[in-house]
């Protein structure tokens, strides 16, 4: 399966498309024993829908695919129902998901950014790029991306996984962060292992990145080898930090999350690392 992004819709639209319908943070969607099935459709109403906004995404496996949100008060119709992004990623595959995802920011985007900041003026979309443009002062709004980084810390044969606050019990993943305006990525990540759990950090390398609408974050992926200083939880961010061999992990991130293959893909280089003696 294959995805091309588009922005200016077909000007005849005659045949059936797929719609990722939004309603408050839910994605709609009609089940049946075993699958999941998005609307597909030329016009959201055939299905009951009466949307308040909808934006154009391109071309899924040769099909036009649009994101829509409904209004919160609105009744489903029978046989429909929501349900979140993380349940959709376990049931589509990784393209789909992740347009999935688009779709979600897109609609966040469009219903956060009606008017312009500067001015009050409507918004209105452009039709060259994602953005909007204030037909007043001309200012224009692109769909915000938030970089965070994700990190992944090892000391020999050992990994040093940290607890938030938040997290079920028993479950420990990598340090992460969110990146501050005229900083590095790599900085980020020097930073933020210092400040969560007060080590240093060296040999910093890219491992990937994954889109992440929670509600617009791009977590990038690193790992790193252990420089200096003792474990120490800040209390606020981290609960608790150890280091952990690769053969006794803790309880980790679901499957569909960037921490937990990093955590997995370093975790088996370092078992191949001892075997190899």
């Amino acid at each position: 399966m294959s995805y091309i992004p588009f922005y200016t819709p077909p000007a005849d639209r005659d045949g059936p498309a797929l719609w990722f319908v939004v309603q408050r943070s839910r994605m709609l969607v009609r089940t049946a024993p075993d699958t999941i099935e998005l609307p597909c459709c030329t016009a959201l109403e055939e299905h009951g829908f009466q949307p308040l906004r909808q934006q154009y995404l391109g071309l899924y496996d040769g099909k036009h695919c649009y994101a829509a949100e409904v209004p919160e008060t609105d009744a489903l119709p029978e046989g429909w129902g929501g349900t979140g992004l993380r349940e959709l990623f376990g049931h589509f595959d990784d393209v789909l998901a992740a347009l999935s995802a688009r779709a979600y920011q897109i609609i966040d985007w469009d219903r956060n950014h009606q008017f312009c900041s500067r001015c009050g003026s409507p918004m209105t979309l452009r039709t060259d790029e994602r953005a909007k443009i204030c037909p007043r002062c001309r200012y224009t709004n692109y769909p915000p991306v938030s970089p965070a980084i994700m990190m992944l810390v090892t000391r020999g044969r050992e990994l040093l996984l940290a607890r938030k606050p938040a997290f079920p019990a028993g479950r420990y993943s990598a340090i992460a962060g969110f990146v501050e305006p005229g900083e590095t990525l790599e900085a980020t990540v020097a930073r933020e292992t210092h400040e969560e759990v007060g080590v240093e950090v060296g040999n910093i390398r890219y491992f990937g990145s994954q889109p992440w609408p929670f509600p617009h974050s791009l977590m990038v992926a690193f790992t790193g080898e252990y420089a200096g200083g003792e474990v120490r939880p800040d209390g606020v961010e981290i609960e608790e930090a150890r280091w952990f061999a690769p053969d006794r992990l803790p309880q980790l991130p679901p499957p569909i999350s960037i921490s937990r293959r990093l955590i997995e893909a370093v975790a088996s280089q370092l078992r191949q690392t001892a075997a190899r003696g």
